[in-house]
């Protein structure tokens, strides 16, 4: 490769406010397709954990309690595996440096919080209104937050700018959850159960980007899920006791194993977000959770259904086109519409242009390089 010093000093010198907001942005081995399956495999597992904690706030009479329950194991589990991992301790030295260095904000290691109330809003209203409706609520947050979040730039993929095919997606995931929505409003379920999942949802959104940031900096899933985790846990240790000394403590626990499943469920797709989130953007990974949400949770509706809530032609409709959705904003995202530019063959610094496209870059041959998400 040879080096053109010019063009390295051109893009060092005086660098924009543009550019500095997103230096964090990075690269990929991990092809898009795969990506979005994963997603898709998140999305539904959030599905799963909406039942079991709903069940379990159900079984004890206490959604507080169970949404600490569910936290606190999950962090049980990861304190466990970072004994045993070391790049996950060696990654809180990182994102210590990091917030010295002002490369993360110090409210991006609180996406915890974010978690916390979403634990909280399954356990107030999952086992209440259903499966498919509470996910409706989240997805339609989640997808209103991607589209705002990828626009600011906040998850580490930087700027996303929308894209036909993002806003048709995006536009097409809300026709399924209005659709499937359709299907059960006529049950008399209070609006106010619904608004909760719905901020719910945005705040989803908010802690995708903030943790795939942390995850960024520290270099490890691992490192960013404890954060999350042990941020969440806190708060809802507050909120149950709190609640426990007005209103008492569960008279008896439940014996079933998997209601404490919950926690360990969250480990998992906390973690997978926190990596591919820089990938597909928070956008897209919300339009992932709105497609493998509402399959899951179908799935669970039809195996074991949610006494009042039946499941109809508008559910079914719905989740059919969650996923076309995805199909649809997934295609076309190339290279040219990343926010992450690649090299040039000049050896100069990537730059991020203002309208969230990489910039030209003579000798850079751009049409004979591989798509960032393929980049070796």
């Amino acid at each position: 490769m040879t080096e053109n010093p010019s063009t390295d000093a051109a893009a060092t010198a005086a660098p924009s406010e543009h550019q500095h907001r997103h230096a964090h942005v990075e690269r990929t081995r991990l092809p898009m397709w795969l990506a979005i399956v994963f997603a898709l495999a998140c999305g539904a597992l959030t599905a799963l954990q909406s039942r079991i904690n709903g069940q379990l706030a159900h079984a004890i009479d206490d959604p507080y309690t169970a949404a600490a329950i569910s936290f606190g194991s999950g962090l049980v589990i990861l304190l466990v595996v970072l004994v045993a991992w070391r790049p996950g301790r060696q990654g809180f030295g990182r994102v210590a440096q990091a917030l010295r260095e002002r490369r993360l904000a110090w409210w991006m290691v609180l996406g915890g919080l974010a978690g916390a109330w979403f634990v909280i809003t399954q356990g107030l209203s999952a086992g209440v209104v259903g499966v498919a409706l509470f996910t409706v609520a989240i997805v339609a947050g989640q997808t209103l937050g991607g589209i705002v979040f990828d626009l600011v730039g906040l998850g580490p993929g930087g700027r996303r700018p929308l894209t036909p095919n993002r806003v048709i997606g995006a536009v097409l995931a809300l026709a399924a959850i209005g659709w499937t929505v359709s299907a059960q409003l006529a049950h008399d379920v209070p609006i106010l159960l619904m608004l909760l999942p719905f901020v719910a949802g945005i705040g989803a959104a908010w802690q995708q980007a903030v943790n795939g940031r942390v995850r960024s900096a520290a270099e490890s899933a691992l490192t960013a899920t404890v954060f999350n985790f042990g941020v969440g846990t806190s708060a809802l240790v507050v909120v149950m006791l709190v609640h426990a000394a007005s209103a008492g403590w569960p008279e008896a626990m439940p014996t079933d194993w998997w209601l404490y499943a919950g926690g360990a469920i969250g480990c998992v797709f906390i973690a997978g977000q926190a990596v591919l989130v820089r990938i597909v953007g928070v956008l897209v990974l919300a339009l992932c959770g709105v497609a493998g949400q509402l399959a899951a949770a179908l799935s669970l509706d039809l195996l074991v259904p949610t006494a009042g809530r039946p499941v109809d032609v508008a559910t079914i409709g719905g989740t059919v086109l969650a996923l076309v959705a995805v199909v649809i904003a997934s295609l076309g995202w190339t290279r040219r519409r990343h926010a992450i530019p690649p090299t040039p063959r000049t050896g100069a610094i990537p730059v991020v242009a203002p309208d969230g496209t990489p910039p030209k870059h003579a000798g850079s041959e751009p049409e004979s390089e591989p798509a960032e998400a393929d980049r070796a």
